[in-house]
This record gives C-alpha cells, structure tokens and sequence, in this order.
C-alpha cells in the first residue's frame, strides 16, 4: 500500500494507459464490424470478388496499396460514396495504414446500407508483414 501512495501518479498512469487500450477494443468487437485477417481478406477478394477500399491519405496510398484497391480518404468518404455504390451487396475489405481510420469508414458504410463490410486487422502494415503483393 506504501508503494501505491508514494507512486499515485504512477498507478493513475498506468490504469488510465490500460483503459485506453482496452476500451478500443471492446466498442470494436460489440460495433457489427467484423475485423478479418490477411488470408481471410484474400479470400474474399478471390473468391467473392471484394472491394478493397484503402481510406488512408494519398501520400500514403501512392506510396504502396494493395493491388486493385480503390483510394478515397476518409475525410471524403461521405462525399464519394455514390463512387462504390454497386459494391454495396458485395463485400468491402476497408483498411489504413495500421486500422483506425477504416473503423470509422466501415462504420459509415454500414450506415449507408453496405450490407457486408470488413475491416482489415492491422490495415495495410499487417498485409506487408504478411508478405503480400503491393502496387505502387
């Protein structure tokens, strides 16, 4: 107990660091958004024919995307929406860079009647880890 009072800053640091890992996490998995994995992600562009849909910034689109993906930024999602309307009952694989941007862009096309959309798990750095193709 001695510790904890003389290093009150220090537990209110760390319960305020979890809680903001953890939270994230949970409105995730409760949010209807299924969050999928690379292979999984193949899978569906293979065999389903899926919209990639990359919501990152140009500079980093330009500098590696994945292959056939289409490019609207987040911030001009709303507006460009009408651009992959014919993918609405189709699936859509959303990604960023790492993947907190494509939360907020799946959430918005669920929204706007997208009927099956993903995130991808780890945005566009989890594709490369995983040793998959880019287009430049």
């Amino acid at each position: 107990m001695k510790f904890v009072m003389d290093n009150l800053w220090l537990v209110v640091l760390a319960a305020v660091s979890g809680i903001g890992i953890v939270v994230p996490t949970i409105v995730r998995r409760f949010s209807g958004i299924p969050q999928i994995g690379v292979a999984e992600a193949v899978g569906l562009i293979n065999r389903r024919d899926a919209l990639v849909l990359d919501v990152r910034g140009a500079g980093e689109f330009k500098s590696g995307h994945v292959p056939n993906a289409r490019h609207i930024p987040l911030p001009e999602l709303d507006k460009r929406a009408g651009e992959i309307e014919k993918w609405k009952d189709r699936p859509v694989v959303i990604h960023c860079a790492t993947g907190n941007r494509s939360h907020g862009a799946a959430k918005r096309l669920k929204a706007g009647g997208f009927r099956e959309v993903f995130e991808l798990s780890g945005g566009i750095t989890a594709w490369q880890q995983a040793g998959m193709p880019l287009e430049k």
